[in-house]
């Protein structure tokens, strides 16, 4: 088996935030012990509902962020050692919503090619033709070159993103909900270009996004996230099929369905999402799980290793 290009091990991020007025701070432990590795090829989907450390954990994977404990490796390197300008020629970020992350003041020409002028890469006519064969590569017409992000559709924004991406040929992309933007067909037509992306230029991805249906077409493995933490990791297909933790159960069964027949989804997962200030005790899983015992309300599950995947749950103790 190949070494893994990207791995994170027992990765934790901690935030001091205000308690309120008089109250001093509290610690916030938005990113809880997490350790996976991601091998090239693979898009690795990240997915929890808001609040459980995603995008956290991919400012982290970026460098953007540095962990409070634990590390990210880099082909073997933690990213600790190495320069953020090596870092950002190989990790390149693709961000949420392309209306706020293009510079309303430059050009398409002027977005997709600021990384080579600031990284000091070729010269004039070589940066020009990158930029035409990247447009190509990514559906935009030449003729957009000079046009500005106010008259540009969502799509051919988040297009101009993924470009300017590209332009450094980095060999992993970190997508933080590059799609929940944009209208749903312009959603099938930004994934189906990350799927042609990988498959031509050998890219590996880590896909972050709370759209389960988008994370099944795109990634090739998945870590649920919860308050932090992962409580469950497996291949796509198997884990779509059959999830093992009570909290991935209940992700997959709110899924809306098109079938009108078969009516608005129920959620196996009663009650608010817990305060991450106030993590309960035990499993932090415990309030809303249908299938609770009593150790878990006193005892924090431990990893075990399963069905070529892994799962954080008392029930799976034994």
């Amino acid at each position: 088996m190949t070494a893994p290009i990207l791995q994170a091990r027992e990765v934790s991020v901690t935030f001091d935030v205000s308690a309120g007025l008089f109250r001093g701070k509290r610690q916030l432990h938005a990113v809880r012990d997490v350790s996976f590795a991601l091998r090239r090829g693979e898009a690795l989907g990240i997915v929890g509902e808001s609040g459980c450390g995603k995008s956290t954990l991919a400012m982290t994977l970026l460098n953007l962020l540095a962990p409070s404990h634990g590390e990210v490796l880099l082909d073997g390197t933690t990213l600790a050692r190495l320069p953020q300008a090596v870092i950002a020629r190989r990790i390149q970020p693709v961000f949420q919503d392309p209306y706020s992350s293009l510079n309303p003041a430059r050009s398409v020409a002027d977005a997709i090619l600021q990384p080579l002028r600031i990284h000091r890469i070729g010269d004039h006519a070589g940066q020009r033709r990158r930029l035409e064969r990247i447009m190509d590569m990514v559906g935009l017409p030449a003729v957009l070159s000079g046009n500005f992000p106010d008259q540009l559709s969502g799509g051919q924004r988040q297009r101009v993103a993924i470009a300017r991406a590209l332009i450094m040929q980095p060999e992993i992309l970190v997508c933080d909900e590059p799609t929940s933007a944009l209208d749903v067909s312009v959603q099938a037509q930004i994934l189906n270009l990350l799927q042609d992306l990988r498959k031509e230029l050998g890219l590996t991805y880590v896909f972050i996004s709370h759209n389960l249906g988008v994370v099944e077409y795109v990634a090739t493995r998945v870590v649920v996230m919860y308050l932090g933490r992962v409580i469950e990791e497996a291949p796509t297909a198997r884990l779509f099929a059959r999830p093992l933790h009570p909290y991935t159960v209940a992700l997959l069964e709110s899924v809306l369905t098109p079938d009108p027949e078969l009516g608005l989804p129920v959620s196996a997962s009663p009650g608010e999402y817990p305060n991450p200030l106030a993590v309960p005790s035990g499993c932090p899983f415990h309030p809303r799980c249908p299938r609770a015992m009593a150790q878990c309300r006193t005892l924090l599950p431990q990893e075990r290793t399963l069905d070529d995947g892994r799962v954080a749950c008392h029930l799976f103790d034994s």
